[in-house]
């Protein structure tokens, strides 16, 4: 009788939690299932009556040019993969607690010119493929009865960046129901003016907006929980919004004792802004927030929270090699972490704003951000088609939609972004300023250009001063929807833009690989404040940010190897970065987290011995001590430590001091060993080991247990290793992977930046000895990935997925 008792208590709980759960005044779908995709051009495809039978039935994100093939025709700049047109359309009802209101779908972004209908009705088109947009659905929808929403997308013009931007809905979309009296989108605003560890400010702005057709007296009430979950602040304000347009409410949160958001403790409030009419509440939006001061100094840097801070920067674009720009969180949590792991503490959004949840991981794992809006202005750069500065560029691209489109881009990316206390600059552009491409100036003639296209001043094309009118523009547009943060650029031809208003146009003045200018013109504009917003992985790019004061940061490029901006065929991506696409550390990681993270740690690498004259460079080098009997060879050791010293087969070779040491040895098989001293002391080793050859495949998951419901993503590390499991560096072999249970094989990438292997494939070359395998959960169940190998001992990996 008890449990029979507790069983309907149970039951009436959870009914009335549902039901509770219906009458939210604002409820959010994640709106990605059972859609159809066309790839193609089609008739008709906008219309609620169109067959789409035959339509391939998917799930967004979604990115058609990762399914490639490579093939020359297309174009190096975006990694040899297709463009075209495609069609999406999804067929539903509307939920049963959205009926009564005024229902939205929300795009995170579309690559691109995208359209979009509801039931035959036009709803409006967005040129740009990295802006968010939103558009309501109530006039045309069906409360009873199927609803089909369409959206065409064109990416016909395939050569349109100078990267890989992928085609199709690849973010997320949701589906969003209020009541008439709501929050506008991206309508609640947060900013710090005033932080100290004692006490702080915090200024709330709402905009209200009132879909109805009288005027409304509205209470808007602001509270703030605390990262552990109690109410540290609350304010309110009654506004009369009127009928039709978005009334402003500012309210003022006295916080004490502020918990601060930063790099090591990124601290997350919760702010909870309510709508109420009559008593009824009819709207709530949570954001999570932080408490932070940021100010930069034309002589002493960066600071956070009163404290002298330098930017270890790196530069990421949106792929994610095998997944396309369609990339799942998990996937970029990994990478960050790695990236943290290594010292970073900053991330330049290159160059375009990124998916929605990028920077909600940047907010929790204490990431320093620049938000970037443009590659291109009102005229459009060189976009290479045969091999990076080969051939006759391209010139489609943003440019073409900048004059009617550039304002509300940028106002939308602040609008979207502006409650993240990762975000502490704001970029109008990158290289906009690129020398003769497209602007030109006579200095060009004289001086130093470490970046130019053509040879001096071009006279046909555009004026340099133009830059100096176009920013002034941008800044203020900027400016209008938050004073909260400066506002830059990354300047790639310094050398001519001091000759226009552009720099002092801006708050904060990047500077792309001239760290030779700092000094110079760091005393000729003593209230400029410079930093590095691109550069290189020379030691000696980050001794002028180490040993200068008045230099804040230092963003490399790259973070990550990425897709597109490639050499000729068959090289599809761009190499640079300090971890590979499948997000494996490269040797150049490890020489940044020497000279970056605080952490002990000791790097060893070989190579061949370079030549005279021939300079040897971190690419070379591999984890690897398989070498010719008597081959002369090159050990490389990076550290933190004061020293490193080298034994070989247990003799040592001696102890070295520097952050970069090296021995050229005679090549003996066995073991090397590195050991790194601080102050005399061992803090760290590392081992390298002659290997015989592979024997079998090794396999580790970044996790066991995936959530179904939440499509968890397993990221599976696999090594080829010998017979005494050690790690095989230079295996090739080919590894086949098979996917049972409520899962599927989303991908598998290699690191190989000239593979032309079926991405959507089974089956993919180790490079370097590894693989990545991406498995996403579908459902709930047991799950077993299986990877086999001709002539190697199979692994097989369980995973357990639930609802």
């Amino acid at each position: 009788m008890k449990t029979n008792f507790l069983l309907l208590f149970l039951l009436v709980c959870s009914l009335l939690s549902s039901r509770v759960q219906a009458q939210a005044p604002r409820q959010q779908l994640l709106f990605n299932a059972d859609w159809k995709f066309h790839k193609g051009d089609v008739t008709a495809g906008e219309k609620a009556d169109f067959n789409d039978a035959d339509w391939r039935r998917l799930e967004l994100p979604h990115d058609w040019s990762i399914e490639g093939p490579f093939s020359q025709e297309w174009a190096s700049a975006t990694g040899y993969l297709p463009g075209g047109i495609g069609w999406y359309r999804k067929t539903f009802d509307v939920p049963t607690g959205f009926r009564s209101k005024k229902v939205f779908v929300y795009f995170d972004g579309v690559y691109k010119n995208s359209e979009v209908w509801l039931n035959g009705h036009f709803l409006g088109k967005r040129p740009s493929g990295f802006a968010s947009f939103q558009y309501e659905l109530t006039p045309y929808l069906k409360a009873s009865g199927k609803n089909v929403l369409a959206v065409k997308v064109d990416h016909t013009e395939f050569a349109d960046s100078r990267w890989y931007t992928g085609s199709g809905i690849y973010r997320n979309v949701y589906l969003l129901a209020t009541d008439p009296v709501h929050v506008g989108l991206w309508g609640v605003g947060f900013t710090t003016p005033d932080v100290s560890a004692s006490a702080a400010t915090g200024k709330v702005t709402v905009s209200v907006n009132n879909m109805t057709a009288a005027a409304a007296t509205v209470l808007v009430k602001s509270t703030l929980v605390d990262p552990q979950g109690k109410v540290v602040a609350t304010a309110q304000q009654q506004v009369q919004a009127k009928p039709k347009i978005d009334t402003p409410a500012a309210m003022t949160l006295k916080i004490s004792k502020p918990s601060l958001w930063s790099v090591d403790k990124p601290s997350l409030y919760k702010l909870r802004v309510a709508l109420s009419v009559q008593g009824k509440v009819t709207d709530e939006v949570v954001e999570e927030v932080g408490v932070r001061s940021i100010r930069f100094d034309a002589n002493q840097g960066f600071f956070l929270n009163g404290n002298n801070l330098k930017l270890k920067g790196v530069c990421l674009h949106d792929d994610a090699g095998a997944l396309g720009v369609a990339v799942p969180m998990d996937v970029w949590e990994r990478r960050l972490k790695t990236l943290k792991e290594g010292g970073c503490n900053s991330i330049r959004m290159s160059h375009n704003p990124h998916a929605d949840y990028f920077y909600a991981l940047c907010d929790k794992l204490g990431f320093l951000v620049m938000d970037e809006a443009f590659d291109e202005w009102e005229e459009g750069k060189n976009k290479w088609v045969e091999g990076w500065n080969v051939g006759t560029p391209a010139k489609f691209g943003s440019h073409q939609y900048f004059k009617e489109w550039a304002d509300r881009d940028l106002r939308d990316m602040i609008l979207r972004n502006r409650n993240r206390p990762s975000i502490i600059m704001w970029s109008i552009g990158n290289e906009i300023d690129y020398p003769n491409d497209p602007y030109s100036h006579e200095v060009l003639n004289t001086g130093r250009n470490p970046q130019i296209y053509g040879k001096g001043y071009l006279p046909d094309h555009p004026a340099a001063s133009r830059l100096g009118e176009l920013s002034k523009h941008l800044v203020a547009v900027a400016k209008k929807y938050d004073t909260s943060r400066p506002i830059t650029a990354a300047l790639a031809g310094v050398v001519m833009s001091n000759f226009t208003d552009y720099p002092a146009s801006l708050d904060v003045v990047g500077y792309n690989y001239q760290e030779f200018r700092y000094p110079e013109d760091h005393q000729k504009y003593p209230n400029r404040v410079t930093y590095g917003s691109e550069n290189g992985m020379a030691r000696s790019a980050w001794a002028a940010v180490d040993s200068n004061a008045y230099i804040s940061a230092q963003y490399l490029w790259t973070g990550i190897d990425y897709l597109g901006e490639a050499g000729k065929w068959p090289q599809r991506s761009n190499g640079a970065g300090l971890l590979d696409l499948a997000g494996f550390p490269k040797p150049e990681y490890y020489f940044r987290q020497s000279l970056w993270s605080d952490k002990p740690m000791v790097y060893l690498g070989a190579m061949p011995l370079p030549k005279e004259q021939q300079r040897g460079g971190h690419r070379q080098l591999n984890a690897t001590w398989n070498w010719n009997a008597g081959d002369q060879v090159r050990v490389v050791s990076f550290t933190n430590g004061d020293a490193v010293e080298l034994f070989l087969n247990g003799k040592s070779l001696g102890k070295k001091q520097g952050r970069e040491v090296s021995w050229d040895v005679a090549y003996q098989s066995g073991e090397l060993l590195a050991k790194s001293y601080k102050k005399e002391q061992e803090v760290s080793r590392t081992v390298l080991k002659t290997v015989e050859a592979p024997a079998a495949i090794q396999a580790t998951a970044d996790r066991t247990a995936l959530s179904g419901k939440a499509h968890n993503l397993a990221q599976i590390e696999v090594m080829v290793v010998d017979k005494n499991g050690n790690p095989v560096n230079t295996a090739t072999n080919e590894v086949t992977v098979a996917v049972e249970g409520p899962a599927k094989l989303l991908g598998i990438e290699s690191g190989d930046l000239a593979s032309h292997e079926d991405y959507k494939g089974t089956k993919r070359q180790a490079y370097r000895g590894r693989l990545l395998v991406y498995v996403q959960a579908t459902g709930a169940g047991p799950v077993k990935v299986s990877l086999q190998s001709p002539g190697l001992s199979g692994k097989a990996v369980e995973l357990k997925a639930s609802l």
